[in-house]
């Protein structure tokens, strides 16, 4: 075990060098930094925000002082993409370079939640739905019985195989479909109770991560284990959050509830089998009575709750409560009833929501969904801000480290620091020695290693400032015709991000009627990867869509040079959560719009501008087709967040750089 800062520096060196040269890569500086950072970060308990972009190297940067670290390391990501690379391409081949070098434990197990793992019992014992079991007789089943089929005989090769049983690994399926072999912890008979307890995935999963130096995992299971108490990983000394640009709105969703009438209606069918009394009918009345409720109540957040949907929240939250206090007790000894487990547990969780509801706290908002044809209108509950959960049950207990490509908004980490608990005035100086800190203190550091990319020679920002303002009835003549010109000097090679569905599709529309000899691609035309596949494969072809492209794409070379973006990503004004944050920031005596809009859009303008340089051999444009990023005062906060590409507003400058590159990309 490392004693002092130097030891520690040249261990994480050399352990790095071994990893960078057995992997066949290349050492960069910006990596290199940002491993002894983490080192010291874990070393010293100070928390760390490192922003280290696309092409660092970061996995690396992470990895090589966790393994060095003499206690447990949580990773956790926001994406499954991230996820799936360090798993089954990152950790596997780091472990194989460096597993056997004296001191460094390379264990580390996968860890999710309970409902991503098929449950043997619901495979074996059958799904007790209000619809009765499958018919196990494939000529009397539907497509939906036969993928559910499907799915249960893989998940017993899994068993047999030892394999992890985890959903990602599963044939192609639904929600639907999935939920017939799955259930969530509350729906859980218990480990100890369950026949095929033995043989669980999701604990197979937890006894391998108790042995494990390094538990991979993701944002929502660590604000859950972390924030809400319920443990779910085994206890650990430090934590590196990747993408953690994410983290705020991430922990927000794992703390959103939503209760609708047909919910409480399942809950209250599936209990009328056990429960002697009138309970679950009480229930099933109840959930009447929200549904009429619901049905008058406005779409929107609600600043006051109208009494009729107060006074149903009440009478769904005591009759839940009732009918849970119902159910017959287990008798010792008895096998368990699974039907019965989760029947208790579909009423437990109406209760908990419904109670929240009812509560009305000013630390919660409350909406109402505007529900479809298709999807009936729904009741949602959000924190109104994180950051003080983090700060209490997170950053209290562990050292945390949070990176991501993104979090330098304005050209500063406190915004994104404040978002998850960290304050301005714990910031240690970069040179600064230790300090005594007050106890409830949570000192940190900031750290931007850079990119290893030249964004000034490989990038331009291209701000239309000629066009106007974007309105509320979308894309304008102007605006079409400007995306058109782009794409044609571009001849393709066109990621377009787009604030709406709608937006795109009309973009796509225009530039296929105006460029035919070009492939024009729009979200929704096929799934996802069918789609980047296609971009990928055909460089003259253009790809418009909304948030999943904004950041979920990577699409290096020349099939991506030029990045147009509609309009400047702020959030809707009838956001319930958003506009609550907003108003509640400038109650507070602060700036509404700065701290939650225009953060919420530096964060997306950032990604998305990421798109287009993945390389050091990548060149283009990113267009940004909104002049308020140079006319507005906001506009240089907005600049301060995207990386450093060289800046103009010149419409002849712009095309004469697309016609050179489009044509280099032809000869070359």
């Amino acid at each position: 075990m490392t004693t002092t800062a130097a030891d520690r520096t040249s261990a994480v060196r050399d352990l790095l060098a071994t990893a960078v040269e057995a992997l066949g890569g290349q050492q960069r500086d910006g990596q290199v930094a940002m491993a002894e950072a983490v080192a010291e970060a874990f070393a010293d308990k100070e928390h760390l925000l490192v922003q280290a972009g696309t092409g660092t190297g970061k996995s690396l940067g992470y990895l090589v002082p966790a393994l060095l670290h003499d206690r447990r390391v949580v990773i956790a990501t926001a994406t499954l993409a991230l996820q799936h690379q360090l798993v089954e391409r990152d950790l596997p081949r780091l472990v194989k370079a460096v597993g056997t070098v004296p001191g460094v434990d390379a264990s580390y197990a996968v860890l999710k939640g309970r409902s991503n793992y098929a449950c043997l019992h619901r495979v074996r014992e059958g799904a007790p739905d209000e619809q009765g079991e499958l018919i196990q007789a494939e000529d009397a089943l539907g497509a939906m019985g036969r993928k559910v089929l499907a799915l249960r005989e893989w998940a017993e090769r899994a068993a047999e195989d030892r394999g992890t049983g985890e959903r990602d690994d599963a044939p192609r399926h639904t929600d639907k479909e999935w939920r017939q072999i799955s259930v969530t912890a509350r729906e859980c008979v218990g480990a100890t109770k369950c026949p095929f307890g033995e043989e669980c995935f999701a604990e197979r999963a937890k006894e391998k991560a108790h042995k494990s130096h390094l538990i991979v995992t993701n944002h929502s299971l660590l604000a859950i284990d972390a924030i809400e108490g319920i443990p779910m990983i085994p206890d650990y000394d430090a934590v590196v959050i990747d993408e953690a640009h994410e983290l705020a709105a991430r922990v927000t969703q794992a703390a959103t509830d939503e209760l609708w009438a047909a919910e409480v209606e399942r809950a209250a069918r599936r209990s009328i089998r056990h429960v002697e009394g009138d309970e679950a009918e009480d229930l099933a009345d109840a959930a009447d009575a929200l549904r009429a409720a619901i049905t008058d109540a406005p779409a929107g957040r609600f600043e006051r709750v109208p009494e009729a949907l107060a006074d149903a929240l009440v009478l769904v939250r005591d009759a839940a409560r009732a009918c849970a206090g119902a159910f017959p007790k287990a008798e010792a000894g008895s096998d368990p009833d699974a039907a019965l487990t989760q029947a208790k547990g579909m009423v437990q969780e109406v209760f908990a929501t419904a109670e929240r509801m009812a509560a009305n706290s000013e630390a919660d908002v409350l909406w109402r969904t505007e529900g479809t044809d298709r999807i009936p209108p729904t009741l949602c509950i959000a924190p109104l801000q994180v950051w003080a959960q983090m700060r209490d049950k997170l950053l209290a207990d562990n050292t945390v480290v949070l990176t991501s490509a993104t979090l330098m908004l304005g050209g500063d980490f406190a915004t994104v620091a404040g978002s998850v608990g960290l304050k301005p005035s714990e910031r240690v100086a970069p040179a600064a020695p230790g300090e005594d800190w007050p106890d409830d203190a949570q000192p940190w550091r900031g750290l931007d290693v850079g990119s290893p990319f030249d964004y000034p020679r490989q990038g331009i920002l291209y701000v239309a400032r000629h066009l106007p303002p974007p309105g509320r009835d979308g894309l304008v003549g102007a605006q079409l015709d400007e995306i058109t010109d782009l794409v044609d000097r571009a001849d393709g090679r066109t990621l377009g991000l787009f604030s709406s569905r709608r937006a795109a599709e009309a973009a796509a529309e225009h530039v296929r009627r105006a460029l035919p000899h070009l492939t024009t691609l729009a979200q929704g035309d096929a799934q996802l990867p069918e789609l980047a596949r296609q971009f990928v494969e055909d460089p003259h072809t253009c790809l418009f869509g909304t948030l999943g492209l904004w950041q979920g794409l990577d699409v290096p070379g020349d099939t991506c040079q030029l990045v147009i973006i509609d309009r400047i990503p702020f959030p809707r004004p009838d956001d319930p959560l958003m506009s609550a944050r907003q108003k509640a920031a400038d109650k507070a005596g602060g700036n509404g719009f700065m701290q939650v809009a225009a953060t919420h859009a530096a964060l997306l303008l950032a990604q998305g501008a990421g798109r287009l340089i993945r390389t050091t051999d990548d060149r283009g444009v990113v267009a940004v087709l909104d002049p308020r990023l140079a006319t507005a005062r906001y506009g240089s906060f907005l600049r301060a967040s995207l990386p450093p590409m060289w800046t103009t507003s010149d419409p002849a400058v712009v095309r004469q750089a697309l016609g050179r590159l489009s044509g280099s990309a032809v000869t070359g």
